[in-house]
């Protein structure tokens, strides 16, 4: 969490002003609230979760009403229309005091503050709500924004969202009791003004996704809590009976007895360790023949500890897990694939034949702990190349699988400048850079590059545990990235991976669909179609994408999530895109695969073509309906 540069004295008096009403502030808080609630969200600390960012701000916004008639704060000039209502400048001023106070350290010489406690109301049993995810350019703000104070975050919400000038904003901090409100606006000022992304979903605790809890711990809970009320009633009856009250139950084993399956998993003893050289002779090719590696394998108390948080994760515990995968304990002893010192944290990687488990702790205590879950059943000789071992600085390393000879970095975006050899120690890669970390402007995309006896294979790092394997080709037989052919179909369409991070991917395969000749004769432009698989099956993410000759970027034409096309099952897609021309002139250009006997287009365009590839004049913004034909005569429709 921050250090929050809030002065611990009350705020200084406002001069005399208007007199606020309790109905004017409660109108002007219902009228204004998704903004309010908003500013609370962007100023609250990052540390706090998502979720928890979500129900703190609204229970904010809905505390900063008012008891009684409360003298109104000097209102600083903004550009809104909210210019000169008293009962909008008390309620913001109550809403930044209260997110600033709730940013502040718990010490043990004071009572917390009610706004430092998690909230009460408002509240969602069985679900966590957090906001919409936006595109990289908010992510990267956020990134920012989590290393600022609490005061500097303040000012630049009040820059971007009150649009206050920097006066305005160091009189409304100073009111709600900041030390240095010069210095919250100077602080502010090292971020780039980029506020028109503040009105993005990223940032709107209003509109709100939802997800359920950790759904594996509620069952355990509710029937631990269910076996603890039926204990407390057995015993009550056993203890009102006369005589014994605890007497013999025959063969039945005492309340107190354990689960020795699960006991098993707790025992570092039991943990299954493969040896160095079963991968050689073994029928199968994945995580199952991984030796155990690391200089921590014989660290009981590491182990240990490893195993017991994965069981019971307490509080601290920050646990990730990749969508669609289970975050419960293991079922019996899993097998260790890692234990040892990754910079500056102690790591083991845990293996149970469905999922990947990462425990990380600081070097110097467990405070701080970290459990992350990957999903990796099914996988292959090609998904099993690497597990992502840690991340700092910028750079992340690999654990290598035992069969890899030899690991590179590449960028993706230079397909000519060759691959950088990376050091191989016990299967542990040196740092290289992550493009998952990255913030601001995609200028590269570094990517590993394994090579397995005469195999090369690229995965690629999108912020989870099990890098992604990067292929080219028609679907349903793609080929590794590793000619030069193949290097340069991924060049202008690197910077897509960046739309599915985080999003349990499995591997992403780019397939050259068709080439289309532009009408103003600068060139043929490449149609290709990207394919995010998900470990879990569903959630397959598709993008048609357009590049014209000398530009640097593919252009995204069409998207779509859960179709088949693009996929194994139906390799076929059609989309379209609105061109301009060098002369000016607009075009829809529009393109399936080669498959594709004949296009037609409706609504804002009207045109058609006997061919896969179809090209008609139009005006700018106009919107068309795609609908192809195959040549075995089924019917195709355009991606949107």
């Amino acid at each position: 969490m921050q250090s929050q540069d809030v002065a611990q004295r009350p705020a200084p008096s406002s001069p005399a002003g208007p007199v606020v009403d309790v109905e004017q502030a409660e109108a002007a808080l219902v009228e204004h609230y998704p903004r309010l609630v908003r500013l609370a969200y962007l100023v609250l600390p990052p540390g706090l979760g998502r979720s928890r960012r979500v129900l703190t701000a609204h229970a904010l916004t809905q505390r900063a009403l008012p008891r009684n008639r409360t003298p109104a704060p000097v209102i600083p000039a903004q550009s809104t229309g909210r210019d000169g209502d008293p009962g909008y400048a008390l309620v913001r001023l109550q809403v930044l005091r209260t997110a600033l106070e709730a940013g502040l350290p718990l010490t043990a010489k004071a009572w917390p503050k009610r706004a430092q406690l998690p909230p009460l109301l408002p509240h969602v049993w069985g679900l966590k709500l957090f906001p919409r995810s936006g595109g990289a350019d908010e992510l990267a703000l956020d990134q920012r924004l989590s290393t600022l104070s609490g005061p500097a975050r303040a000012a630049y919400a009040l820059r971007g969202l009150e649009r206050l000038t920097d006066d305005g904003v160091c009189e409304v901090l100073a009111s709600a009791g900041v030390a240095d409100p010069e210095g919250a606006v100077l602080e502010a000022g090292g971020i780039p003004a980029q506020y028109g992304l503040l009105d993005s979903p990223e940032f709107d605790p209003c509109s709100l996704q939802a997800r359920p809890t950790d759904l594996m711990r509620r069952r355990q809970h509710l029937k631990a809590a269910l076996a603890a009320g039926a204990a407390l009633l057995v015993c009550g009856a056993l203890l009102g009976l006369p005589g014994e009250g605890w007497g013999p139950e025959g063969a039945a084993a005492p309340p107190y007895a354990r689960n020795p399956a699960a006991q098993a998993a707790l025992d570092p003893a039991k943990l299954t360790r493969v040896p160095a050289a079963a991968w050689r002779s073994s029928a199968r090719a994945d995580f199952s023949v991984w030796p155990a590696r690391g200089d921590r394998t014989g660290d009981r108390a590491l182990l240990r500890r490893a195993l017991a948080v994965w069981a019971r994760p307490g509080e601290t515990v920050q646990v990730s897990a990749t969508p669609g995968t289970l975050s419960g304990g293991p079922a019996g002893p899993p097998q260790l694939l890692y234990a040892g010192t990754v910079d500056a944290a102690r790591v083991v990687i845990l293996y149970d034949g469905l999922r990947i488990a990462r425990y990380a702790e600081p070097k110097d205590g467990t405070q701080g702990a970290a459990l992350d879950f990957a999903r990796v059943d099914g996988a292959g000789r090609a998904e099993a190349g690497a597990v992502v071992l840690g991340r700092s600085d910028g750079n992340v390393r690999y654990l290598t699988a035992p069969w890899v000879r030899k690991a590179g970095e590449r960028d993706l975006m230079k397909p000519g400048a060759g691959a950088m050899d990376l050091t191989l120690t016990d299967g542990v890669t040196a740092p290289l850079a992550s493009p998952a970390l990255r913030s601001g402007p995609c200028t590269s995309w570094n990517v590993l590059q394994l090579t397995d006896g005469t195999r090369t294979r690229l995965l690629t790092d999108l912020g989870e545990l099990v890098p992604a394997r990067l292929t080219t080709g028609r679907p349903g037989s793609p080929r590794e990235v590793s000619g030069a052919a193949a290097l340069r179909t991924w060049q202008p369409f690197a910077c897509s991976l960046g739309t599915v991070r985080s999003a349990g991917v499995r591997g992403v395969n780019a397939w050259a669909f068709n080439e289309q000749p532009l009408p103003d004769a600068s060139g043929s432009a490449a149609w290709v179609c990207t394919r995010a698989e998900t470990w879990r099956g569903g959630g397959a993410r598709v993008l048609a994408q357009f590049h014209t000759p000398g530009g640097a970027y593919g252009a995204a034409a069409a998207k779509a999530e859960n179709v088949p096309a693009c996929g194994a099952r139906d390799p076929h897609v059609l989309a379209g895109v609105l061109w301009k021309s060098k002369a000016g002139d607009w075009y829809l250009l529009a393109a399936g695969s080669r498959e594709t006997a004949s296009i037609r287009a409706t609504g804002g365009v009207d045109g058609t073509a006997r061919s896969s590839l179809l090209t008609v004049p139009a005006e700018q913004g106009a919107q068309a309906q795609l609908k192809g034909t195959l040549k075995d005569g089924r019917s195709l429709r355009g991606l949107r």
